[in-house]
């Protein structure tokens, strides 16, 4: 019985830390994330929620004329991604293959004939207890991923209530803080901004 009541307390644990790794959600531009072949307009971004609000079931994107949701996520800064969970009903409208595009802004399912940088075949999950491992060498520098579901398990639709993400966050572009560097600098023309490279460099 000890040796039970151990496994729980570690299980516990793990969850907690989980809930506390998995908070890429916060680094999302949510405004401008797209869900293709949502049946409910705007559904498809009530899935990138915290951890504890993961077994919520009154918020979920269901897809519409068949079976294919296609997110495109845009991030506030890059993202090297570590792990996702996806998270539906142990039912046949769970997911069935993820394909995952690394940096290829608004896509439509006119593009999903494109290699994809990684495809995972999910297994049903009502509780987010599987987690997936991105390529990290791949995912390492994502400024937007695209998630494609492209089959579940043989329902008219797929159903998808939660969406987990967890990596490092690093705030903006380098050109972004170069700009602002050059804008305290009034009156410096264009030609004249190569020399401050090492510059703003060695201030990042």
């Amino acid at each position: 019985m000890s040796h039970s009541h151990c496994d729980h307390d570690h299980s516990h644990d793990n969850f907690d830390e989980i809930g506390i790794q998995y908070n890429l959600f916060e680094k999302i531009d949510i405004e401008n994330l797209q869900c293709l072949n949502e049946s409910v307009d705007g559904a498809g971004k009530t899935v990138f929620k915290p951890w504890d609000k993961r077994l919520d079931r009154t918020q979920y994107v269901e897809s519409d004329a068949d079976e294919e949701l296609l997110f495109n996520i845009p991030f506030t800064g890059n993202i090297k991604i570590k792990g996702l969970r996806i998270l539906s009903e142990d039912s046949d409208s769970h997911p069935a293959k993820l394909r995952l595009f690394k940096n290829k802004p608004n896509m439509t399912f006119d593009d999903v004939s494109l290699e994809p940088d990684q495809v995972f075949e999910l297994q049903k999950d009502s509780e987010g207890l599987l987690e997936y491992s991105p390529k990290i060498v791949t995912f390492s520098s994502v400024s937007h991923l695209t998630m494609h579901f492209a089959t579940n398990f043989g329902a008219e639709t797929t159903k998808i209530y939660y969406i987990g993400l967890r990596g490092e966050w690093t705030p903006g572009h380098k050109h972004g803080v170069t700009i602002c560097t050059y804008e305290a600098r009034p009156n410096l023309e264009d030609h004249k901004l190569s020399h401050l490279d090492s510059v703003s460099k060695a201030i990042q």
